[in-house]
């Protein structure tokens, strides 16, 4: 477990920024709630003429003026970008990172298989999101209570649970994509959670492009569908989670023959 203590220590600044910067926001948002709650159902009922936009971002289906629609919208956001962006980094870089400090041939050349590295290496990256997660999902609880309201448990427990398979999903296919690169790129993670948030967008907004839906992980995890029906899409979702196994597996496939630059 060497190799997965050391990627936890090397990580954890990152970690800590990441956790207390989406932790934050999304304790505002909840705390920002009663100031505005009197003057939510003014702003639903122009959220809801405005067309596609209303649409974009599932705000015909929820009502600002519930806790847990304001949630939905507002920290459901901060929660998929901030969340998204944060589990595209730590796979993107976790595998590239090695060649590109030039710490790879150190690394492989201890008594320890590439196959051992990989795995631990993995299983850090998942456990910085599910970290993320749990303390996002604490601090929204707690926040809910100091300005006394109450959200749906079912509701939320099953909206973090797609935000969590989204992110883990997003970390995989970034772990896959690190074992291709030698000198690390931040930008390509990033890049890939941006395009398929807003593909999930226009999928919202164009019937035409309702096959984007298979693609990106943002649509099972789409907070106004999620609360308004009280279910998760097991469908999408378990093709989620068959395309980030296979992501990690490329990864292994490509990082076990791989040329590694000293």
């Amino acid at each position: 477990m060497t190799v997965y203590i050391k990627e936890l220590r090397q990580n954890f600044k990152s970690l800590c920024i990441w956790t207390v910067s989406i932790a934050f926001m999304m304790m505002v948002c909840i705390m920002l709630f009663p100031e505005m709650k009197g003057e939510m159902d003014s702003v639903s009922s122009v959220f809801a003429n405005m067309g596609g936009f209303t649409a974009a971002f599932g705000m015909d289906k929820l009502s600002f003026g519930e806790i847990m629609g304001f949630y939905g919208i507002e920290c459901g956001n901060v929660m998929g970008i901030g969340g998204g962006f944060f589990a595209a980094l730590a796979g993107i870089s976790v595998l590239s990172s090695e060649e590109k400090e030039r710490t790879a041939e150190f690394l492989l050349t201890h008594p320890v298989s590439r196959f051992s590295v990989l795995t631990q290496k993995l299983i850090s990256v998942l456990t910085q999101v599910v970290v993320l997660n749990i303390i996002v999902v604490a601090v929204s609880l707690i926040s809910v209570v100091v300005v006394d309201e109450q959200f749906e448990m079912k509701e939320f427990i099953l909206l973090h649970t797609a935000y969590l398979i989204m992110q883990l999903e997003i970390a995989c296919i970034c772990f896959g994509i690190s074992a291709f690169i030698k000198r690390g790129s931040i930008g390509i993670g990033l890049g890939l959670a941006l395009m398929f948030y807003f593909m999930n967008i226009v999928c919202n907004i164009s019937d035409q492009a309702e096959f984007l839906r298979y693609i990106t992980p943002y649509a099972y995890s789409e907070a106004s569908s999620i609360i308004s029906e009280s279910a998760l899409d097991t469908g999408l979702i378990v093709i989620g989670i068959l395309v980030g196994a296979a992501g990690a597996v490329v990864g292994y496939l490509k990082y076990l023959k791989k040329d590694i630059a000293a």
